[in-house]
């Protein structure tokens, strides 16, 4: 444990951040989740509503840097070709 009353409050700040990342990191994969649920029940038009809605999620939690820009595209664009893909 840090001595410092600095190191402390450093201490405390990224314990708190990391906490924070934590939960937005699970409402991502809770969002795709849900699109992975829709897709496997084979209901088209629940799925392309759950994508529109789980976009935002994902392009947030990129814009806050928890993950990076080019892997929310690339979870948008797999998720988008999935549900193309369905009959």
């Amino acid at each position: 444990m840090a001595n410092i009353a600095s190191a402390r409050k450093r201490a405390r700040q990224a314990e708190k951040r990391r906490q924070h990342n934590a939960a937005l990191r699970s409402e991502l994969r809770s969002a795709v989740r849900n699109i992975k649920k829709a897709i496997t029940a084979g209901d088209k038009k629940a799925a392309r509503d759950e994508f529109q809605r789980s976009v935002s999620v994902i392009d947030s939690i990129a814009d806050k840097n928890i993950i990076h820009k080019n892997t929310a595209a690339r979870h948008k664009s797999r998720l988008s070709a999935r549900i193309k893909a369905m009959a």
